[in-house]
């Protein structure tokens, strides 16, 4: 992968996409992972105006250290990042009273995680109103057109994707040519909606160099029968995922009303 070149490319559409849509730059929100810290960077190097965004929802304390690591360094390296930190643990809570928190557990927990994700969307674009920014996505391509592990209208609510077309062990590479801080790059994976520590191969069940090679395999028309063992596991967790998500990667349905109706 020549990686400096796919930098630079990246760094040049980002630049150009803000200058047709006439706004000033980008505003990212800061998980304490290696995605938001690579899109962050990218938009850093742009040399327009860029927000970063510190959005904690009773987060792990590992991964508002991180963030904070990430946006010191940043704020270091470009004078033109600036930083904020909104803390929305308050109006989290506020919205479980006025809700129904009945039903099971685990189903509960999951539209609570991604009301997190939701929050944080809103509050990206508020700033980008107030500021005449866009929202830059942080989703990568195993991410968000190989197992849909994102929230719809939560992370998945962006203007743009600049890493979007980007393995995560793509994303790793880069992270490493740009400095990301050492703690982000060996930090494992996480999502950080359920304010604990617990990692996305956690939740999937399989790891991202599992789940490149699965969406590998299932791109060159492959299915579960031709593997055994965890081979077949890890595709039929990746077939599962892809399936299920298939709502969040493809456009919203439009019912379309016949001429001869109208």
């Amino acid at each position: 992968m020549q990686t400096e070149k796919i930098v630079n490319h990246i760094v040049d559409w980002l630049k150009d996409y803000a200058t047709k849509a006439g706004v000033n730059g980008f505003v990212i929100g800061i998980s304490g992972g290696i995605d938001s810290a690579v899109t962050s960077t990218l938009c850093a190097k742009t040399g327009l105006d860029i927000l970063c965004i510190e959005m904690p929802i009773h987060q792990a304390a590992s991964h508002v250290t991180r963030a904070q690591e990430h946006i010191a360094q940043l704020k270091k390296r470009f004078p033109n990042v600036k930083d904020i930190r909104v803390d929305l643990t308050p109006v989290f809570e506020e919205f479980k009273t006025e809700i129904s928190l009945e039903g099971k557990q685990a189903t509960v927990d999951m539209a609570l995680a991604n009301t997190r994700a939701r929050l944080r969307m809103t509050t990206l674009y508020y700033h980008a109103g107030l500021l005449g920014l866009l929202v830059a996505g942080t989703g990568n391509k195993v991410e968000d057109f190989g197992v849909g592990f994102y929230t719809k209208y939560g992370d998945g609510g962006v203007d743009l994707s600049p890493i979007a077309d980007l393995l995560k062990s793509e994303v790793y590479a880069l992270g490493e040519f740009l400095k990301v801080p050492t703690s982000i790059m060996e930090a494992a994976p996480s999502d950080g909606l359920f304010g604990d520590a617990r990692s996305d191969e956690d939740q999937i069940g399989a790891s991202y160099p599992e789940l490149e090679w699965a969406m590998k395999m299932k791109d060159d028309g492959k299915i579960a029968s031709d593997f055994e063992g965890r081979q077949r596991k890890v595709f039929e967790i990746f077939t599962r995922y892809n399936n299920s998500n298939k709502h969040k990667m493809i456009a919203i349905p439009v019912c379309e009303i016949p001429k001869n109706l109208k």
